[in-house]
């Protein structure tokens, strides 16, 4: 603290001498060169370092090859699991140039592609006409990752080879280790990923087979084949769809009920951009339009979202008037009615797209929205004409929903004015924490009353708020938003978040940064856990992408090891424990519901932040999102069986 003054002194006390200056000289200024910038911080070029960074390390490369296919050189991908536990990508393009490079002579132009960021063919305007990848800093990110990379090269001919040791050091230089066999042409880049960068660097299968499907539908005619050669693992799929995003748009609807068979397609393509759409109603109540812009999925929409929105509705209110569907005294159907139940494709190729952010998730380019507009508007309006049958059950449709619509108002009117009435409009179950700021507030939404006792105990209340659930919420995904907002639980979950629902939602009111589903460790818990996860992905989306919704993770098991008190989350812990203490004597009781465990206990166990596990919930492909949705809520039994029978051995992969 400073000294103060004395009136009654002499002289005035000095203030103490500051210390000496540190030394900050040029010497302190550090440059990282080559590739130490991706080593020194991997989350700012791939994400994270668990397993969503880990694949995407597959997904550049991936991204590389079918840029190459976009350019029209490429006509096949070959994605291939090592039993090593390396990955490979190959394709039959034209190969990365071997050439010396004319700014770097002593340098060939593929080693200048793998160990500098920024550097590739997709700046110049030469390269390629689209692209999408990382902007040319994907294959030398992938490399600076690796623990080891293998570059093969067929071109004019001859098979070149390079090899880079860890974090992506030369080997050698690039040089021909025979011919090319049968004339091929194209890249191999075999990686396998460094273990001190990732969490963990065991692939899984299905997350590539699911993007290698969505980058086959993207790209008509290509084909991608994918082979896990580990053990225990072993498959081979082949993808190539002819028809391209029509039988994408039929596979997104293969787990719901289509409205009718056809696919409304239609194509358009001017100056340095095009765009092609492909639509299909089913009967649910969910619209799903599932946006790429040069093969890169725009999770958060942009310009050619907007302006198939906004044709989509002038389309449709249009021949509904022409053809007296819509009274001239009735009001227009709103875009949210037509959309109800609409799959949709956007796929758009240009030259130079504008993306917000790094993530690429927002088409910022106001040309592509123009020519959305013009082509729905056009394109559509015709298919509507050649197909009345089909054009008057998407209108019919659309008024329901317009009526569904009007009774929700009511019903939250309703709902609005019971939480005036109430006071504060928050739900009574509600144990809400003390502190008024969402970044460090939690909301524990706890499966049944009579566990929300003991977790109101074992909450920290400034913090921590305590929502108790009674048994299995409704399954939204075979409900309309009427019939939604007459159930009590569903009623306390929105007064509780505070920031609406659906179309209305604002994530800026949301009150909880992390809301926590904690459920018990058995199968009705792990329903529950379902159904909620499906409210908020389908009527609360922005929390689940803005990364607020979690999953608690509550052991099955515990056991002594001496006087301590050792908690197993699963079966697969307790197999890892069991192969840790080989001469474990002590019993494993299973744990009992949440409901049945002390306040002390599930606190040390499950609400503590200092201690506990949550699993984030993320959606980083809306499409595949989408599907899985529809096949665990909908009504088709047989393909939720197959689906669950396929992804068991994958828990540890539940954040879809």
């Amino acid at each position: 603290m400073e000294a103060m003054p004395d009136n009654n002194a002499a002289a005035t006390t000095k203030k103490p001498a500051p210390p000496p200056p540190a030394s900050y000289g040029a010497k302190d200024i550090t440059v990282l060169e080559g590739l130490d910038p991706v080593r020194k911080r991997p989350g700012m070029y791939i994400g994270s370092t668990g397993p969503s960074g880990l694949h995407h390390l597959v997904w550049e490369l991936v991204d590389n090859s079918v840029d190459e296919a976009m350019a029209g050189y490429c006509t096949r991908i070959d994605v291939t699991l090592l039993a090593d536990g390396g990955c490979q990508v190959a394709d039959d393009g034209r190969g990365i140039p071997v050439d010396p490079h004319p700014q770097y002579k002593n340098k060939s132009a593929a080693e200048i592609a793998l160990t500098m960021l920024h550097a590739g063919a997709k700046f110049g305007g030469g390269g390629y006409k689209v692209s999408g990848g990382l902007h040319g800093v994907g294959v030398s990110v992938v490399n600076a990752l690796s623990a080891r990379l293998v570059l093969e090269i067929d071109r004019d001919g001859k098979r070149h080879r390079m090899e880079f040791a860890k974090g992506g050091k030369p080997q050698g230089k690039l040089e021909v280790v025979g011919s090319s066999p049968r004339g091929r042409t194209g890249t191999t880049v075999a990686f396998w990923p460094d273990p001190t960068v990732f969490e963990e660097t065991d692939f899984r299968g299905q997350t590539i087979l699911e993007r290698l499907q969505m980058m086959a539908f993207l790209n008509k005619g290509l084909e991608i084949r994918f082979r896990d050669q580990r053990s225990g693992h072993e498959q081979e799929v082949t993808f190539r769809y002819a028809g391209g995003i029509v039988d994408f748009a039929r596979h997104l609807n293969s787990s719901k009920e289509a409205l009718f068979k056809k696919v409304a397609y239609y194509e358009v393509a001017e100056h340095d951009q095009e765009v092609e759409i492909a639509l299909q109603w089913n009967t649910g109540f969910y619209e799903g339009i599932h946006s790429f812009a040069n093969g890169i999925a725009t999770i958060e929409g942009g310009m050619h979202e907007e302006g198939f929105k906004k044709a989509l509705t002038n389309v449709v209110n249009r021949y509904a008037r022409a053809k007296g569907l819509v009274k001239e005294k009735d009001d227009n159907l709103l875009g949210e009615d037509i959309r109800e139940g609409l799959t949709a494709i956007i796929a758009v190729r240009l030259r130079d797209p504008q993306f917000e952010g790094q993530t690429k998730a927002k088409l910022g380019n106001v040309s592509t929205r123009s020519l959305v507009e013009r082509a729905t508007n056009e394109k559509l309006g015709e298919w509507l004409e050649e197909h009345p049958t089909e054009a008057r059950q998407i209108v019919n449709k659309a008024i329901q929903a317009a009526r569904a619509r009007s009774a929700a108002r009511q019903a939250r009117d309703l709902v609005r004015r019971k939480s005036a009435l109430e006071g504060a409009g928050m739900p009574g179950k509600l144990a809400d924490c003390s502190s008024k700021d969402p970044r460090e507030s939690e909301l524990f939404i706890v499966e049944g009353d009579s566990a929300g006792g003991p977790a109101i105990q074992a909450r920290d209340p400034a913090t921590q708020a305590i929502l108790p659930i009674r048994g299995k919420i409704l399954n939204v995904e075979r409900a309309r938003v009427d019939k939604m907002l007459k159930n009590a639980e569903i009623q306390a979950l929105i007064g509780a978040i505070g920031a609406g629902l659906g179309e209305e939602f604002d994530a800026a009111k949301i009150r909880y940064h992390k809301v926590i589903i904690l459920t018990d460790a058995d199968v009705d818990g792990a329903h529950i856990r379902t159904l909620l996860l499906t409210f908020f992905f389908r009527q609360m989306q922005a929390m689940v992408n803005l990364g607020h919704v979690y999953v608690a993770q509550p052991p099955l098991f515990s056991t002594l090891v001496g006087k301590e008190k050792v908690y197993l989350k699963d079966d697969g812990a307790k197999a890892a424990f069991l192969v840790e203490h080989p001469n474990h004597k002590g019993d494993f009781d299973r744990m009992k519901g949440l409901g049945e465990m002390d306040w002390q206990e599930l606190k040390t166990t499950t609400i503590d932040p200092s201690r506990r596990t949550l699993l984030q919930i993320t959606v980083e492909e809306a499409a595949i999102a989408d599907e899985v949705m529809s096949i665990l809520m909908g009504e088709d039994v047989e393909m939720r069986k197959h689906f669950i029978s396929t992804n068991a051995n994958d828990v540890r992969f539940l954040d879809i």
